[in-house]
């Protein structure tokens, strides 16, 4: 059966059917009619049934089917937060920067967007989001000025933040774990260009926002009363997650060297934070994992599963090929603007997961007598694979649906009264998304081509 379907030639039943599933599957997740994990299982499930995989490759063969170490590693660090997150601690880090901006709106907008995008670059964006925007709106409350500005910018940092790190964002983890590249690789690579990306956002803030961000004396006393010693309600629970998640930062940085995946650390320090935290039953922990979104995962890799069995993805790398052809800085420059605008319409995670095996592929037919990590990390892909992942990551600052923090921090402020329409974010988001692709271009341009 696999040598048969193989075979499939374009004008093929599989090949054909497998890939009216894969588009009509996309077209419903763009659509945001149908919920996205119902679309990806669905989806999923049908590859299945009609025998374009079967269940073997679709659970048991990383290159047909599901990712367990993408899988795992999400479900892992969403444990360690959701153990960490009744303590204060995100709170008490609001308030502070709060305080340390004394209370000018300028400034606390600054240090907010500095803070998300460091806490995106060691937790991921979605979390950071969601444990920030609350206490942003209770701050811009306090200043009786208009929340939308904070939290959409707040967006924005935390996707060019987590661009930064393997953990940052979920499509850094999906292409490391294909890639086979690990910490280290991120922070060297991607790291200076985000700490660029990031001082350029500070400046597009104090442009924009220096006049328009406005507040009384008194206003801002009542802020400074704020104690952000009163929000940490474990002091123990709290030392003890920060040591777990000392531990689990520092086996990252040497997963490589111990030979290790990102996911057997994360799944330690979760089962071991679970251990320590004696008073949390691990049902009501578990019970609020994102399994929507792990879900959403699962489905999304059968899916492209499908495509890259019955050659399609092999077709598209041929086409880019073509257009490019063969220069691979061309090919760098397409795929990071290609990924940047298509990171905008579409969310990130579905794209990359296309992505993916159409580089690998593409890298097969570059080099057809490399195989394995000496193929994946040939010195003339490895630029490729770093456009990728900032037009991936930085493009959903293009648009609401771009990427999920967006979403999230939209749904957040439209729970409090301040709906944030798809054109105001575009406004913002998609002159900062050109900014920051426009510098990445260069530095790739810079570091590997000159």
């Amino acid at each position: 059966m696999h040598e048969t379907t193989q075979a499939a030639t374009l004008g093929g039943f599989v090949f054909w059917g497998a890939t009216l599933i894969f588009v009509v599957a996309y077209a419903a997740i763009i659509s945001e009619k149908i919920d996205k994990t119902v679309v990806a299982i669905l989806g999923a499930a049908l590859m299945i049934i009609f025998h374009i995989l079967d269940q073997h490759e679709a659970f048991a063969v990383e290159e047909l089917g599901v990712d367990w170490n993408v899988v795992f590693l999400l479900i892992s660090m969403m444990i360690i937060i959701n153990i960490m997150r009744p303590t204060g601690v995100f709170e008490y880090i609001a308030i502070k920067s709060a305080r340390l901006g004394k209370g000018e709106p300028l400034r606390i907008m600054i240090i907010l967007s500095v803070v998300t995008a460091l806490l995106s670059s060691l937790l991921d964006n979605v979390t950071t989001v969601l444990l920030i925007a609350p206490i942003t709106i209770l701050i811009s409350d306090a200043l009786e000025i208009d929340p939308v500005p904070f939290l959409i910018m707040e967006a924005i940092a935390s996707n060019v933040g987590g661009t930064a790190t393997l953990i940052g964002d979920p499509p850094n983890i999906m292409i490391a774990s294909k890639a086979r590249l690990d910490f280290m690789d991120f922070i060297i690579h991607l790291t200076p260009i985000v700490v660029v990306n990031m001082v350029a956002l500070v400046f597009v803030i104090k442009i924009v926002f220096a006049r328009r961000l406005q507040t009384t004396e008194e206003n801002k006393q009542n802020l400074l009363q704020m104690n952000e010693n009163d929000v940490i309600t474990d002091p123990l629970m709290l030392k003890k997650s920060l040591f777990v998640l000392s531990v689990v930062l520092l086996g990252f940085v040497f997963h490589g060297a111990l030979h290790y995946q990102t996911a057997t650390i994360a799944l330690f320090g979760a089962g071991l934070l679970l251990l320590l935290s004696k008073t949390h039953e691990p049902h009501h922990i578990l019970a609020d994992v994102e399994w929507s979104t792990i879900f959403f995962f699962i489905g999304i890799f059968i899916l492209v599963g499908g495509v890259v069995k019955v050659g399609l993805i092999k077709l598209l790398s041929v086409e880019m090929l073509a257009i490019t052809k063969g220069n691979l800085f061309a090919t760098s420059m397409v795929i990071l603007w290609l990924s940047a605008f298509a990171s905008a319409i579409v969310d990130n995670i579905p794209y990359v997961a296309t992505m993916n095996p159409l580089v690998i592929n593409m890298a097969e037919q570059l080099w057809p007598n490399l195989h394995g990590v000496e193929l994946l990390h040939n010195k003339d892909l490895m630029p490729i694979w770093w456009s990728l992942v900032l037009g991936a990551c930085l493009g959903g600052n293009g648009s609401l649906i771009g990427a999920s923090a967006n979403v999230i921090v939209a749904g957040m402020a439209e729970q409090v009264g301040r709906k944030i329409s798809f054109m105001r974010f575009m406004a913002y988001g998609f002159p900062i998304m050109i900014l920051t692709v426009s510098i990445s271009m260069i530095y790739v341009w810079l570091r590997y081509y000159v």
